[in-house]
This record gives C-alpha cells, sequence and structure tokens, in this order.
C-alpha cells in the first residue's frame, strides 16, 4: 500500500499516463481533494473534485501517480458543489 501520508499541498496528481490530472487541496478522508482552480473542465469547474486513495500508485517528491490513465481516472472523480 502506498505511504499516502507524503501527500502534501500543491502536488501534482498525474495519471499513470504522465497526464496532468488536478493539484491537490488535501487529502480528506479515504479522498484526495483537488483545489477548485485546477479541477474539472467546462460545467464541472469551480468547484472541489475528489479522487478517491484507491487510484493512487505512487507518491514521489513532487507527484501523486494514479494507477488509472488521466482519461479514465477523472471517470473515478467525485464532485462536491460548494455553496454559495
Amino acid at each position: 500500500m502506498t505511504d499516502t501520508s507524503k501527500i502534501r499541498e500543491h502536488m501534482e496528481v498525474v495519471g499513470a499516463d504522465g497526464v496532468h490530472v488536478g493539484t491537490v487541496d488535501k487529502v480528506d478522508g479515504q479522498r484526495i481533494k483537488l483545489t477548485k482552480a485546477d479541477s474539472g473542465e467546462g460545467a464541472h469547474k469551480g468547484h472541489h473534485h475528489y479522487i478517491p486513495l484507491s487510484l493512487i500508485a505512487e507518491v514521489d517528491d513532487k507527484k501523486v501517480w494514479l494507477s488509472a490513465n488521466s482519461d479514465v481516472a477523472v471517470t473515478f472523480e467525485e464532485e462536491k458543489s460548494d455553496p454559495v
């Protein structure tokens, strides 16, 4: 199992294919909360998205690597609309 304690704010989250998925805001329970500014596209932009910790393959000094390619990983994202 990957040591999730190595995950830090502002680390880049990338798919197994090396494509950018988002930027870590924080670890929230069993999920990575992505920053609002770098989370989602189009109508999904402007609120936080979450990636399950179960998708993490590796954490190095600068990046969180997922076990799925970026196009697949985004299908696992959970959304949370922030109150206005």
